[in-house]
């Protein structure tokens, strides 16, 4: 897909990936953007930025997220891309508590789906759109710091992939961001487990996105070696299990 003359909706829009690719999908001539974030005052000034919309949004509601797109249809009259970007991430195993589990799940795997909910059929009865969701490498590998987010960006591919699966005949094109480290405000300590291959700036990320979506290719891969460490997991399961020990052994207390 080309970005030129869509209209567009990215939440968590107020920095990092988000913020990157309001400005890349303005810069490609996306005919609208509608930027949705919670923090309000850093959003109002990307959505100046981009001559876009913006909108104050908590994804962890679905009445926010219909709300957000409710607002982008009332202003451009339909949605042809949803980035669902918005993420949060903490340190901790089994100690996590439930509202931390909640708050994982809610912003990880439910947003994407209420945003699903509210855009899809959508698109399909108008001939095709995009939908794009931010899951993370840790999603296609782990991640030995955080358990609630390992395991809901495990959900976010794996509602990707239905997305794509269900719809993608329907003229439905689904692709999913996995990155490694990327230097935004989630990035500390050198990025953790996940800088070992280095950061990447937000702005590669975005070019990466715009990319993947002309070739409308489902994995988006920022750091290409991700590929290779899916191979060798699925080569050998015990011994990729092995090398994640040794990880986990080496970053235990250390920071994200």
């Amino acid at each position: 897909m080309e970005l030129k003359g869509k209209v567009a909706v990215i939440t968590g829009a107020a920095s990092g990936i988000g913020r990157a690719a309001a400005l890349r999908f303005a810069a490609e001539g996306a005919a609208g953007l509608v930027l949705g974030d919670l923090n309000a005052e850093t959003l109002r000034a990307v959505a100046a930025e981009v001559q876009g919309l913006g909108v104050p949004c908590d994804v962890s509601k679905e009445a926010d997220i219909g709300r957000l797109v409710g607002e982008a249809e009332s202003e451009y009259g339909r949605v042809d891309v949803y980035f669902s970007n918005a993420g949060v991430i903490s340190r901790g195993g089994l100690e996590s508590g439930d509202a931390d589990w909640e708050r994982n799940w809610k912003i990880h795997v439910m947003a994407h789906v209420w945003a699903a909910r509210a855009v899809v059929e959508k698109m399909v009865a108008r001939g095709g759109g995009y939908f794009l969701v931010t899951a993370s490498a840790a999603g296609l590998l782990n991640i030995v710091e955080s358990a609630t987010y390992g395991v809901t960006k495990h959900g976010a591919v794996a509602f990707a992939e239905w997305l794509a699966i269900a719809y993608g005949r329907r003229g439905l094109r689904v692709s999913c961001l996995c990155p490694q480290a990327v230097m935004t405000g989630m990035y500390t300590g050198g990025g953790g487990s996940a800088g070992v291959d280095g950061a990447l700036s937000a702005e590669q990320v975005a070019e990466e996105i715009v990319k993947v979506m002309a070739a409308e290719k489902f994995l988006i891969l920022p750091h290409p070696t991700v590929l290779q460490y899916m191979r060798n997991k699925t080569a050998d399961y015990d011994r990729w299990i092995g090398g994640m020990q040794k990880l986990y052994a080496k970053h235990q207390g250390g920071n994200t």
